[in-house]
């Protein structure tokens, strides 16, 4: 069992072995969402530009009443100036700022959180949209870190880009031509060129730095999953005693998620330092430069307190260049990952001309010769024919593994024949839409999992439009309706997880009065009724009688007492239909039927 600790986790279908896009083609991508507010998104511009040509109007301000002051401090005029020119404007100035930066973010949250919602919306559709093979092979814990973190990106990336970066290149560009034509081209060359190496360097070292912080992410996924898979199957670690072997298992993704997240810290630590010395020597030099211009009498002080003013203000938003481009960076990369589930092919997908699945009544379907298998290297089904007429009922017996629920899974369209077809009165179903199909079809599977939500929700959830009473009425058929009202919240008593607070056969009661409640010409019962005793069995069977009547049915069985009415029987074995007929014509063969009959026959009289 040690052995099974260290061994690596399956690959998260949204891994990073798939292809990434550039980073110019996932902001292409996310482009359009914003681009359906424009605009919203012009009028922040505006407010930005607006907010910066306030922030850099401050060190002129302080310049013109500096150098104002400097000849004829004791001046009544002087003293009216400052208390009156200095507060006044300094003041508006700053109050533009903060209301063109507190209008634009009102403005914009419109479109921010309208492309947040309209990219969740549309990966949530597709992933209901992929076929069942990729739910079988996903990780959920690790995908749904990926959602979570891809719809946290969105806000990221525009508040840091809009918010930080692009203000920034708009003030830079306004300090440095103020500086080249009211001053000589020195300071502008000082301050590009301090500009230019920060840039380099940030821009490098957090590249080098994405690697750690993508596989600081992939062991935050991993480590989620685990925690996520072991609590979903809280009660399979509970049957065996593994409490602490999850811990264990836990504890060893959590401590390399450890030494992932200490080499980021220290690989930042890095970059802070270069950052800061940088600034400071592109500091000193401006600072020198001005003073010294002062000295010789070509600047005023007012110059070098404007200087010393464009300095900090530049500064203080390049201070957090760092840590702004490496959440880009990040967002892009998590922005990515979403954007890689939305483009995962769609293994079952309505063909361009598929038309609607129009029927009035029961439904022939028929399987002619059906080839198919879960993996190429083992065939499941071989040269399956069959065909349940309108109105009858077709029951599939066999051994497990002899590809029955297959035959479920794939008139439901949850995967495609690899050969043959399959038709509903005599339409090709892979010409037909997937939700005219589904929509008439119901199904009761054999393994029931219900919404962590009321009983009441989930018997609804056949028909999320019926009313109470029709809800009521499916319980009844389904024999559950008494022991709901036996509790003491009655049709709003919750589930819990996958509906782990009900017991198998409560489960499967409800999933009858559900799919009872749909209503649908065709039904698909799989094992319907296996998780309920004698009893229950035979009172609810008479209840499937009666509603399949004037139907379409196709029963998957293990008990043959269920299906011993059915209007045909198919013995399957191995993929292949084995024997066919009624119960009667079947036991007259004696056959494999026969035996499968005498054995369970003897098992019910042994008990």
């Amino acid at each position: 069992m040690r052995r099974f600790a260290h061994a690596p986790a399956s690959e998260n279908p949204t891994s990073t072995t798939e292809s990434r896009r550039s980073d110019r083609d996932t902001l292409a991508r996310l482009w359009p969402y914003l681009w359906a507010y424009k605009g919203r998104v012009v009028l922040a511009l505006s407010f930005m530009i607006g907010a910066k040509v306030a922030n850099v109007g401050v060190p002129l301000l302080l310049k013109n009443l500096i150098d104002k002051l400097a000849p004829h401090p004791d001046s009544a005029q002087a003293m009216l100036v400052v208390p009156v020119g200095l507060l006044v404007a300094y003041g508006l100035l700053r109050l533009s700022t903060s209301v063109f930066t507190e209008l634009r973010e009102l403005v914009f949250a419109k479109a921010t959180e309208g492309a947040a919602r309209s990219i969740s919306l549309q990966v949530f559709s597709h992933l209901h949209a992929l076929s069942l093979r990729f739910h079988l092979e996903r990780q959920t814990g690790g995908m749904t870190r990926d959602i979570e973190r891809g719809t946290r990106a969105v806000h990221s990336l525009i508040s840091y880009s809009l918010y930080s970066i692009v203000p920034t290149l708009i003030e830079v560009t306004l300090v440095l031509t103020l500086l080249a034509t009211k001053f000589d081209m020195v300071f502008a060359w000082i301050t590009l060129a301090a500009l230019v190496v920060y840039i380099t360097f940030t821009v490098s070292v957090t590249q080098w730095r994405t690697r750690f912080r993508r596989e600081m992410n992939e062991l935050d996924s991993k480590a989620h999953t685990r925690a996520i898979d072991s609590l979903l199957n809280y009660e399979t670690v509970k049957y065996f005693n593994n409490e602490a072997f999850e811990t264990h298992r836990y504890d060893e993704a959590l401590e390399r998620l450890r030494k992932a997240g200490v080499r980021t810290q220290q690989t930042l630590s890095l970059l802070n330092t270069g950052q800061q010395s940088i600034i400071a020597i592109g500091l000193i030099a401006m600072l020198w430069r001005a003073t010294q211009g002062v000295v010789v009498g070509r600047m005023t002080v007012g110059d070098l307190v404007m200087v010393n003013a464009f300095m900090i203000q530049l500064y203080i938003p390049l201070n957090f260049l760092g840590v702004i481009y490496r959440e880009i960076k990040q967002a892009l990369t998590d922005l990515d990952k979403m954007f890689t589930l939305m483009q995962r092919d769609r293994e079952v997908a309505d063909a361009p001309d598929a038309t609607p699945l129009l029927i009035k009544g029961a439904p022939s379907v028929r399987f002619d010769h059906v080839e198919f298998a879960y993996d190429k290297a083992r065939p499941i089904l071989h040269d399956v024919s069959f065909e349940i007429p309108a109105g009858q009922t077709v029951a599939v017996v066999g051994p497990s593994g002899s590809g029955k629920s297959t035959l479920a899974r794939l008139l439901y369209r949850f995967y495609d024949v690899q050969g043959g077809r399959i038709t509903v009165n005599g339409h090709d179903i892979q010409r037909l839409t997937q939700d005219s199909l589904r929509r008439s079809i119901g199904i009761v599977p054999q393994d029931t999992v219900l919404f962590n939500d009321t009983v009441a929700y989930n018997i609804a959830y056949g028909r999320p439009e019926s009313s109470q009473e029709e809800v009521i009425g499916a319980a009844k058929a389904a024999h559950i309706h008494d022991f709901i009202s036996s509790t003491p919240k009655g049709y709003e008593t919750m589930v819990g997880e996958r509906g782990l607070k009900l017991s198998g056969g409560e489960k499967q009661r409800v999933a009858i009065a559900r799919t009872l409640l749909k209503n649908p010409p065709i039904l698909v019962f799989d094992e319907a009724t296996s998780a309920l005793d004698s009893a229950n069995e035979r009172a609810i069977q008479a209840e499937l009688s009666a509603v399949a009547q004037g139907k379409t049915v196709l029963v998957i069985a293990h008990r043959l007492s269920t299906i011993v009415h059915a209007h045909e029987i198919l013995v399957m074995e191995q993929g292949r239909i084995i024997e066919r007929g009624t119960h009667p014509q079947l036991l007259a063969v004696n056959g494999r039927y026969a035996q499968m009959w005498r054995l369970q026959q003897s098992g019910a009289h042994e008990a």
